[in-house]
C-alpha cells in the first residue's frame, strides 16, 4: 500500500532522514521505532505531505504522491494522528471529530455512523462529546486524536507517538484500542519510542537510528534481536 523508496529528507542543510526504504502492506500494522531525534516524525510528516523530499519517492497504492498536497493525500485515504495530539482548543470533542470529515462529507452524507464507531471504540469520548477538547485529560486527548484521524475514513492510519506523555496504564489502554483498530484490517504505520508497546501490536517493524533504517523484520524477530533488546527493551 505504501512504499518509501530511497527517501532523503533535509531541513535546510541538515539531513534528517537518509536513503530510507520502507513499505507497508495492506492490512498490516508496521512499527517505526527509535530514539527521540532519530527522524521518525520527520518521515511521518513527509508521508503526509508536510515536508519536502530531497531525493527518492513515496508511492501509495502504486502511484507516486510526491507532487500531491496534504489535503489530496487525505482524500486518497492517508490520515495522521499527530505527535502531541494537536486538539483544536476552541472546539468540543464532537466538533474536533466532525471537522475531520471535510475530505469526504457533503450535505448528502451523514457522519452519525462514523461517530458511533469511534464512540464504541472510546466510550469516554461519548460521555464528553459536548466538552471542550482542551479540557480532557492527556489520555482522553490521545483517544480524541486517534478518533479524529479515523473520522477521515483512512485506508492508511499514521500514528505518531500515541503513548507520549501518558502514564503506563493509560498508554497500555490506548494500545489496546490500537490493537482493536488493527484487528478490523485497517493498515497502520505507528511511530513510537515505547518499543514494548509498539512491537506488541505490530506485524513488522523498522528501527530508525540517526535518520537511517538499521534493522527491520517481523515484530517477533526484533523482540528477540539482541541489539534491539540491548538498546530499546532492556537486558
Amino acid at each position: 500500500m505504501l512504499v518509501c523508496n530511497k527517501l532523503t529528507i533535509a531541513h535546510g542543510d541538515v539531513v534528517a532522514v537518509s536513503d530510507v526504504d520502507l513499505e507497508v502492506r495492506a492490512g498490516e500494522t508496521v512499527a517505526l521505532i527509535g530514539a527521540n531525534g532519530a527522524g521518525k516524525t520527520t518521515l511521518l510528516h513527509t508521508i503526509s505531505g508536510l515536508n519536502r523530499v530531497r531525493t527518492g519517492d513515496i508511492a501509495f497504492e502504486g502511484k507516486s504522491i510526491l507532487s500531491m498536497p496534504t489535503d489530496r493525500r487525505v482524500s486518497l485515504g492517508i490520515s495522521q494522528s499527530p505527535e502531541g495530539r494537536k486538539i483544536f482548543p476552541g472546539l468540543t470533542v464532537e466538533e474536533n471529530l466532525v471537522v475531520a470529515t471535510a475530505s469526504w462529507k457533503s450535505w448528502r452524507q451523514s457522519c452519525a455512523e462514523d461517530l458511533d464507531r469511534v464512540f464504541q471504540l472510546f466510550p469516554r469520548l461519548k460521555e464528553r462529546r459536548s466538552q471542550l477538547g482542551w479540557s480532557l485529560s492527556g489520555g482522553e486527548q490521545q483517544m480524541l486524536a486517534i478518533s479524529r484521524a479515523l473520522m477521515a475514513r483512512p485506508r492508511l492510519l499514521l500514528l505518531d507517538e500515541p503513548s507520549l506523555g501518558l502514564a503506563p496504564r493509560l498508554a497500555e489502554e490506548v494500545y489496546e484500542r490500537v490493537k482493536v483498530i488493527a484487528d478490523t484490517g485497517l493498515t497502520i504505520l505507528v511511530v513510537e519510542q515505547n518499543t514494548v508497546l509498539a512491537l506488541a501490536v505490530a506485524d513488522r517493524a523498522y528501527v530508525l537510528e540517526a535518520g537511517r533504517i538499521v534493522l527491520n523484520g517481523t515484530a517477533a524477530e526484533l523482540r528477540n534481536d539482541p541489539r534491539v533488546r540491548e538498546a530499546y527493551l532492556g537486558r
